[in-house]
């Protein structure tokens, strides 16, 4: 079916994009094609939520221009078309080169699952037929403050309470989507952080529903680098409300491939990698002014749940689970459930991991193959974002000696797996030092740790 798709549909076209201005609201709306084929998704920016005074338009539209690039791969990924042809404004060799690449490694679990082998030099190329161009120059006004991209669950919050002393100059931002629920766990841990309505900032993105009929046809369906299509929404919104920093909450386990043998890694717009390519992306072509960084990115994901943990009252509400997205709740039978409830196991009460957990998810033997995957080194991590096997072996680790005198199913079967003994100093002292993370913030982080 690959093979078929890609021969039928040669070129993907990013054919234009058409600002809508009125004073409530911008309504920026996109068409992709391919052959008979057309997308015309929108995003929409609500203008009660500016703040910059200063807005140059040309900037603005290169913005929304930019973020296109972007998002057009929640299309492109139907057929995987052997060529991208840009035809809005002009970018350069380099910049189509960023693009390949955030392709890529980004679709790496699409290709997986779809039994894709493709090398990085027959995958795309890019044709840019576009005249008008852009040329960067110093954007007016002044930049202070921070933008926190809030998801719901424990690493964003843990962001919101390290920042909490800047509370007076943060804005949190939040990206909806209308094919996908209200987040309700993420606005209960941005008004349990003590934040209210005007302090958040939405930006919508409107997916063309044509998109649920191609695959329902059989046209190829994966993961996307969504991450990335954040990266490029909070910049824009960083923009127009005049902040300097945005502050991820990805930490260094985001690094970690999935697949032995094999450089695919669902979480690669966490990565460091993917970090510092936009970092420098954006500062070469779009302003120097405003800064992305993740702030978590020097800790694993033990030390988190660490600091996570300091703050029980989120306890109730924070969510990570995406199959439950829908009912804001936890599945309970998913990996990411199974690696979160691992992680808090040996730091919560029983009374307490029920009021997170309806199920005691070590006792039940239906999750032993992915028990298997999230901590035997010779099997494949699941595909989702969860931390790295050392850390979940030594959260287990713990968990035994803990529970020695009577194990739950899992940790009974886990004893019996050939597992190696981890040390303390490796992961309770652990410090990652490729970040980006300005020197304030540092000394915040260390300060809690």
């Amino acid at each position: 079916m690959f093979q078929e798709l890609r021969n039928q549909y040669k070129e993907f076209i990013y054919e234009s994009f058409q600002v809508e201005e009125t004073p409530e609201q911008y309504t920026v709306t996109y068409h992709y094609c391919m052959n008979e084929l057309s997308f015309f998704p929108q995003i929409v920016v609500e203008k009660e939520q500016i703040t910059n005074q200063n807005i140059d338009r040309d900037f603005l539209n290169y913005l929304f221009f930019q973020y296109g690039l972007f998002d057009l791969m929640n299309y492109y990924k139907l057929t995987c078309s052997p060529k991208i042809i840009i035809r809005p404004m002009k970018i350069s060799k380099e910049q189509c080169e960023f693009f390949k690449k955030v392709l890529y490694h980004g679709l790496g679990e699409y290709f997986y699952k779809n039994g894709i082998t493709l090398s990085y030099q027959e995958f795309v190329e890019f044709e840019v037929e576009a005249t008008k161009e852009y040329s960067k120059r110093e954007i007016d006004g002044d930049f202070s403050g921070n933008l926190i991209p809030v998801g719901g669950g424990k690493d964003s919050i843990v962001t919101l309470e390290l920042l909490k002393e800047y509370r007076p100059d943060n804005k949190v931002f939040m990206l909806e989507r209308n094919l996908y629920p209200k987040n309700q766990a993420g606005y209960d841990s941005i008004q349990m952080a003590g934040y209210q309505e005007e302090d958040i900032i939405i930006f919508k993105n409107n997916l063309d529903l044509k998109l649920l009929e191609l695959n329902k046809k059989g046209y190829l369906n994966g993961h996307i680098p969504f991450s990335a299509c954040l990266s490029m929404a909070s910049f824009l919104m960083a923009y127009l409300t005049n902040k300097k920093y945005i502050v991820l909450s990805n930490e260094a386990s985001a690094n970690e491939g999935n697949v032995q043998g094999m450089n695919i890694n669902h979480q690669y717009s966490k990565s460091y990698e993917y970090e510092r390519d936009f970092r420098e992306y954006t500062k070469k072509y779009l302003t120097e002014k405003i800064e992305y960084f993740s702030l978590l990115r020097c800790l694993n994901e033990y030390e988190i749940v660490q600091e996570f943990l300091k703050h029980k009252k989120y306890l109730r509400i924070f969510r990570s689970c995406n199959v439950g997205t829908k009912e804001n709740v936890w599945c309970n039978h998913c990996s990411k459930c199974l690696y979160v409830y691992i992680m808090l196991y040996p730091h919560l009460t029983t009374a307490e991991m029920k009021q997170v957990f309806s199920n005691e998810m070590l006792d039940d033997a239906s999750l032993e193959e992915i028990f298997k995957a999230l901590v035997l080194e010779d099997v494949d991590k699941p595909f989702e974002c969860v931390g790295e096997k050392k850390e979940i072996n030594y959260s287990l680790q713990k968990a035994v000696e803990l529970k020695k005198d009577h194990l739950p199913y899992l940790l009974e079967k886990y004893n019996e797996y050939p597992h190696p003994k981890i040390s303390s100093e490796e992961i309770e002292h652990y410090f990652n030092h490729q970040h980006f993370i300005p020197i304030e913030y540092l000394k915040l982080v260390r300060r809690s740790l």
